[in-house]
């Protein structure tokens, strides 16, 4: 009997574990999608800027596209790191420390799109719509990039049990 009862206390533990770990991972992908749609609108509010100063220089004091896009990128990247991590990410985590991660994924991201972004204007691509491409691939691995690596949380024992 006492066996029994010991039985169906675990099959109600089982249980009740069951739907905590599916309430869990039911949160962890509203926070997810959350996560996405703020680093979207802050991505957003920087590739305004970003535009905005692309075309002052590009047009008022007709820069040729790479140093009108170094600088402009590197005003929005500034300006989206400092939101997202606040903001997105809510990360306490060492801002040097975050910023050298950032700066290790420019150090590859802006040679390479600075170079195809040249390349492309010069066989006659219009430089906005280089832009809005080479924006959209920014979004997309930068978003990656610092939500799995720059700003990822650290899981606790209790969460790897």
């Amino acid at each position: 009997m006492e066996n029994e009862y010991t039985e169906k206390i675990q099959e109600e533990q089982d249980i009740h574990n069951e739907l905590d770990d599916k309430n869990a991972k039911k949160q962890e992908m509203k926070k997810s999608a959350w996560q996405a749609l703020k680093f979207l609108l802050f991505s957003i509010s920087a590739g305004v800027i970003q535009t905005v100063v692309f075309t002052l220089l590009n047009e008022l004091c007709t820069l040729p596209y790479w140093p009108s896009y170094l600088i402009a990128l590197t005003l929005s990247v500034l300006w989206n790191f400092t939101f997202n991590r606040k903001f997105t990410f809510k990360s306490a985590n060492n801002v040097p420390v975050a910023m050298l991660k950032v700066l290790c994924y420019y150090l590859v991201f802006t040679p390479l799109s600075t170079l195809w972004g040249d390349a492309l204007e010069k066989v006659g691509w219009n430089e906005y719509l280089i832009l809005a491409m080479t924006m959209v691939i920014n979004f997309v691995t930068e978003f990656l990039y610092s939500k799995y690596f720059v700003f990822r949380e650290k899981k606790s024992k209790k969460q790897d049990a």
